[in-house]
């Protein structure tokens, strides 16, 4: 298909862009409509004729429909967790009353909207159990409500609390919480509606337009918050960011003292976690000359570094999550990008190591501070999430919650290999697949990567993976730089100037799979979604001959312009910013997928997105499908998929989640042939 071009061009610090499709950028306009409709058409027409998904999406459905958990967090005599039961669209969040109560219902978001297309962001429950405020999403944007039930007395508070993202709900005793928010729309100019970040303390039972405004720093409008109270409920802390630099800030005061904020450690230098409290000697974990973390005392008193003392030095072993319970540090590390968790006393001296099922990845801890409990999420490639209950006391580790699977985990197997990129550094890659694989060059295989954002890929399950391993298909994940499987010097990297290491890591992935006899070219998929959708699309402008097909996820593809959209400019100390820097300008333009869809032959290509992705907006996708489908000089479809009511991701209901799927999977077997 060809899309109308415009004479758009702009002036980069001397060099002259051109940016025909920028008309594609205003999503209101009737003809980007009729675009966007047209293309899924033509998308649909490829995918019809001897149709695959119904066969496909029949498989998907069985293997999404099994129990899934989240982890529970305790208040009063109850324990709340959101579960679905398999095939729900949205999770239901319910409460019981100790670890073998029976559940109740307290939320059912799967009401809320016939095609389950509202749901639950994010949940906290004052420390009594009695109130507990939530936010939703509509149609999977970032933009969220906060609603109030006491659940005492089974009803909703009045108020809703507006023009929030991200945000938490501190609670100090059961009168109100701290939380965060944006302006209203309408009060900034449009490009700074996700500026201007406040913090905000709201009383229980009053309107929004009394909420009192505790912190705000109009003068570094690009700051964002996120408040927190200690145990004690003697400190508001705010963690404090600048986008999605990890090196946060960590400011304090006392509760019902000076309204003053002490700044205790300034944005930019390191990241800062805080851990919990033993009155004015806080808690950290950092990589503060520690690129791989470690714990550390700071007494508020005399909070200087000089006067920090070390509690758990810098591991051979990354520190990745840690909570402070009873006394104890609860710790998870990576050993080569999959979990070990192990516990420390106060001193630093480690107490025990738990055992693991197996080589996964703890997706989350939670326990309170006062608590001799904690929860414990576990996952791996081939065993869904399942929540464990850990005594402190007793040491024992017991499953929470059913499990139930529809295919067996033992017809599979999972490796690990080191493999050199360009440079020489070594990479780690996860290989699962059929036990017994013949290595003749002709098995499919799945390449998945992210690296990025100082975000691990560790082993996680998908049910819609399973399917692929069940064709005989091999699902290879690699960790890349711009992640932190190894750190924060693995993760700097990968980032800004380093960003061609993370694509030289992939491509590097991709022929240690062929020459190692895995697959071939054209049986070789690379798919990745996001700041993954970055990377398969860059990696497919510059190598279009290593693979044979790509799937290319709600992408960032082009990066002179991403900051100008909604929440893009808290990616520039990742990514760097073209417009004001002309250093950036230079590596930026010679990567981005957008400005180098040069005429080549490429291979089958499907890109997926929606039209409410208002994290990273569906622009990027339209405008590089557009160029992609100009440059294409071979007879392979260049496709794209664009879903409606839903976003980057986050609350897509479960039947959305199938489709797009099956739709994925339909074109994968239409262009290799499965």
């Amino acid at each position: 298909m060809q899309t109308r071009k415009e004479n758009v061009v702009d002036n980069f610090h001397g060099t002259l862009v051109a940016d025909p499709y920028r008309w594609l950028e205003n999503s209101g306009d009737p003809e980007v409509a009729a675009w966007v409709a047209r293309q899924n058409e033509l998308t649909e027409e490829f995918l019809s004729p001897g149709d695959p998904r119904p066969a496909i999406k029949e498989r998907l459905l069985e293997l999404w429909d099994y129990p899934r958990t989240q982890l529970p967090r305790r208040a009063g005599s109850w324990y709340f967790f959101q579960h679905n039961s398999g095939l729900q669209n949205q999770p239901v969040l319910y409460r019981q009353k100790g670890l073998d109560g029976e559940a109740e219902v307290v939320l059912d978001p799967n009401r809320w909207s016939p095609d389950g297309t509202v749901a639950i962001s994010n949940y906290s429950v004052e420390r009594g159990g009695r109130f507990l405020a939530y936010t939703v999403s509509v149609h999977g944007s970032d933009r969220q409500e906060i609603r109030i039930l006491d659940l005492e007395q089974s009803r909703e508070l009045p108020e809703v609390i507006k023009w929030c993202r991200f945000t938490n709900m501190a609670w100090f005793k059961d009168l109100g919480f701290y939380y965060s928010r944006y302006p209203q729309p309408g009060t900034v100019a449009p490009e700074d509606e996700n500026n201007y970040n406040q913090v905000y303390w709201h009383t229980l039972g009053t309107d929004q337009e009394d909420d009192v405004l505790v912190f705000e720093l109009p003068q570094d409008k690009e700051l964002s918050f996120s408040p927190s109270v200690t145990w004690d409920q003697e400190y508001l802390i705010l963690h404090v960011f600048r986008g999605t630099d990890s090196r946060n800030g960590v400011f304090y005061r006392r509760l019902g003292e000076n309204p003053e904020f002490v700044t205790l450690f300034e944005p930019g230098e390191a990241a800062y976690h805080f851990l919990g409290n033993e009155g004015p000697v806080f808690y950290f974990a950092t990589n503060w000359d520690a690129p791989r973390g470690r714990i550390v005392a700071v007494d508020l008193r005399q909070p200087g570094k000089d006067h920090w003392v070390e509690i758990l030095p810098e591991q051979e072993d990354v520190l990745d999550d840690v909570r402070y319970i009873d006394g104890r540090f609860v710790a998870s590390f990576l050993h080569n990008a999959h979990a070990r968790l192990r516990i420390y006393d106060r001193g630093g001296r480690q107490l025990s190591e738990i055992t693991l099922p197996t080589m996964g990845s703890v997706e989350g801890i939670w326990g309170r501070q006062d608590d001799k409990e904690f929860f414990l999420n576990f996952t791996s490639f081939l065993y869904p999430a399942t929540i464990y209950h850990y005594d402190l006391e007793s040491g024992e580790l017991v499953p929470f919650g059913e499990w139930r699977l529809s295919f067996n985990p033992e017809e599979y197997e999972t490796s690990q290999v080191f493999y050199p990129s360009k440079d020489g550094t070594l990479v780690s890659m996860f290989l699962v697949h059929k036990r017994d694989l013949n290595l003749d060059g002709a098995n499919p295989v799945l390449l998945y990567g992210y690296g990025g954002f100082n975000i691990p890929i560790t082993p996680f399950f998908a049910p819609n993976r399973i399917w692929w391993l069940e064709q005989g298909g091999v699902y290879a994940v690699a960790n890349l730089r711009g992640g932190s499987e190894y750190g924060e010097e693995w993760h700097r990297a990968g980032m800004l100037e380093n960003k061609q290491n993370v694509f030289d890591d992939f491509m590097a992935a991709a022929q240690w799979l062929v020459d190692n006899g895995y697959t071939s070219p054209e049986k070789l998929v690379i798919e990745g979604r996001s700041n993954g959708g970055l990377l398969v699309s860059a990696v497919l402008v510059q190598r279009p001959e290593l693979f044979g097909a790509v799937v290319c996820g709600v992408p960032v593809t082009d990066m002179l312009r991403y900051h100008k959209f909604t929440v893009g400019r808290y990616w520039i100390p990742e990514y760097g910013n073209a417009e004001t820097n002309p250093k950036h300008f230079q590596f930026l333009y010679k990567y981005s997928p957008l400005h180098n869809a040069r005429p080549a032959e490429y291979p089958p290509t499907i890109i997926v997105t929606a039209d409410g992705d208002d994290r990273v907006v569906p622009a990027h996708a339209y405008k590089f499908a557009a160029a992609l489908q100009e440059a294409q000089e071979g007879p392979a479809p260049v496709l794209l998929r664009v879903d409606t009511k839903s976003g980057h991701g986050h609350g897509k209901p479960t039947a959305k989640i199938v489709e797009e799927q099956a739709d994925i999977y339909a074109f994968l077997v239409k262009v290799l042939g499965i």
